[in-house]
């Protein structure tokens, strides 16, 4: 039996394979296997995981570093059963990417009047709509945390009317910010395009309930790449079938996989996909992950810390 330190896997959506595999050239003195192939342990210093059933962490008692897989750490939100070391979360700046990529995708899509070409193209109906100047379209970036600032800053690059709202103060060249409760409801009325980047806490769960949604101006649209309990989805459902909003692009959802008979499914008005507006991707983001192990083993300050009772 080997008596190297072992790291623990454990994702039901993510492939141990990919990661083991780009994780073992960083790290060759760690034992790296999954949940079912642990034998000792006593031997698993670290654990990489993505929601982990309850009591996962019970049998491993010398536990020395939690990564999360990914970057939102909601489900890690209210456990009585997380061991007190760190945890830390990734922060690939290729997530970064991605997920800016996904938004200006959405963005674009609304700023050109895409939903309407595809009705037409539906109908066999030649519609020409001007474009419009991307100055004229204010865009509201609802939380301004790694993902979303740099989302913010692309889309300022683009040329749009960029806006963001934080719960404290932020700043960044071109995009107009503004922080606080009190700020809320104003900044919801100046968006023409939402999109919600905010975490998924105590505070945010709900945020966006049916007043607040009637706050942002009839005919805008919604882009949630966040956390779907962040939005009161059958308020949201109500105002995408009344035209309040003229459309929504939806990557989370408050039940996921958002379930087959759920209304959303069937609005032409709304584009749906499979939560994967942002993803880590092994092949980067395995360095940071030894990265912090390394910090762990020599007695350092991991990076990326994340504190689970406050929500990021």
């Amino acid at each position: 039996m080997s008596r190297k330190t072992t790291l623990v896997f454990y994702s039901e959506f993510d492939s141990f394979e990919h990661w083991s595999a780009f994780l073992r050239p960083h790290l060759p003195h760690v034992n790296i296997c999954s949940a079912e192939e642990v034998t000792d342990p006593d031997q698993v210093r670290y654990a990489l995981v993505w929601k982990p059933p309850h009591g996962f962490f019970a049998r491993y008692r010398h536990l020395q570093l939690l990564v999360n897989l990914g970057a939102g750490v909601d489900s890690l939100v209210g456990r009585d059963d997380l061991p007190a070391i760190p945890i830390t979360r990734l922060s690939d700046p290729n997530m970064a990417r991605m997920m800016a990529g996904y938004v200006l995708f959405a963005v674009l899509r609304y700023a050109r009047d895409i939903p309407a070409f595809e009705r037409a193209q539906r109908e066999r109906h030649w519609h020409y709509l001007h474009p419009r100047l991307p100055s004229s379209i204010r865009v509201g970036v609802l939380g301004l945390g790694e993902l979303g600032s740099y989302a913010a800053q692309e889309l300022e690059r683009q040329g749009f009317d960029v806006r963001g709202w934080s719960r404290t103060p932020k700043t960044f060249a071109g995009v107009t910010c503004v922080s606080g409760m009190a700020t809320l409801n104003d900044f919801l009325a100046s968006s023409d395009i939402l999109i919600v980047m905010l975490p998924l806490t105590p505070q945010t769960r709900g945020l966006l309930d049916e007043k607040r949604l009637a706050c942002l101006p009839r005919g805008g649209a919604f882009i949630n790449v966040s956390r779907g309990a962040i939005v009161d989805q059958r308020a949201l459902t109500a105002a995408l079938m009344s035209g309040h909003l003229s459309g929504a692009t939806l990557d989370v959802f408050d039940h996921e996989p958002l379930p087959a008979q759920d209304p959303l499914w069937g609005l032409d008005n709304v584009l749906i996909t499979p939560h994967l507006a942002s993803v880590a991707i092994p092949a980067t983001a395995a360095a940071q992950v030894a990265d912090n192990i390394k910090r762990v083993s020599s007695g350092e300050s991991v990076l990326n810390q994340v504190f689970p009772g406050r929500g990021y």
